[in-house]
């Protein structure tokens, strides 16, 4: 009840000004590290896929030194072959599920060089036929390293489109099909990019910072019980 009274006082939706005002409202803060991965000048397809793996379960602030780290020693899959899977592991020790996260990478390197002469092709297929890698690194290293339009959602995405109301959907996967039939594409590399810092930073999953929101007119607070 409370949500359908706050939502009868709110602007219809406007994803144009939204962006636009989140847009602004986030240039203070990091970027999120697969973009900022990009800054450090780790762009290509193979990169981004792996410093994907590295950041699943975990946080930007130790996932984007860890893949850079490694990314220095192996910056291509045949300088990755060079080394085994216990020194990847230990360059990515930092990260959550290292070990596993290791051993796909090893593998990535090696298909990379075996079946695709050791470029990776922007294929969204491709990328999701290796062990590990779903659609959000999928889409995600394809948007960033290739300007592939497709949309990546994580859990802040995730949670900030569903409280706005936007779409409903329950998990991420469904959120990215809802969001794929409303969303402009011009907005489906950016809205990662976006709405990462802004769920740290503004729209957080525990006490969302409304009072301060620049979107808070649009927003119809779903699911928001108390907030500063």
């Amino acid at each position: 009840m409370a949500t359908n009274r706050r939502a009868a006082t709110k602007r219809p939706f406007d994803i144009h000004i939204v962006m636009r005002r989140i847009r602004k409202a986030v240039a203070g803060f990091p970027d999120a590290a697969m973009f900022a991965l990009r800054e450090h000048g780790y762009a290509d397809v193979f990169q981004q896929l792996v410093a994907c793996i590295i950041s699943i379960r975990t946080t930007d602030e130790v996932s984007l030194p860890t893949a850079l780290a490694l990314l220095k020693r192996a910056p291509t899959p045949r300088r990755m072959l060079r080394l085994d899977v216990a020194e990847i592991d230990r360059l990515i020790r930092a990260s959550s599920f290292h070990a596993p996260k290791a051993k796909q990478i090893h593998a990535i390197a090696r298909r990379t060089e075996e079946e695709f002469g050791g470029t990776l092709p922007a294929d969204a297929e491709v990328l999701q036929s290796f062990a590990g890698v779903g659609p959000k690194c999928a889409n995600l290293a394809l948007g960033v390293a290739a300007g592939v339009a497709r949309i990546s959602v994580d859990v802040h995405v995730w949670r900030v489109v569903n409280r706005w109301g936007y779409v409903s959907a329950p998990t991420p996967a469904k959120t990215q099909h809802a969001l794929e039939r409303v969303l402009p594409k011009k907005y489906w590399i950016e809205i990662n990019r976006l709405l990462v810092p802004f769920g740290k930073h503004v729209c957080t999953g525990v006490l969302p910072r409304c009072s301060t929101c620049p979107v808070l007119e649009y927003c119809r607070q779903v699911g928001v019980t108390e907030h500063r």
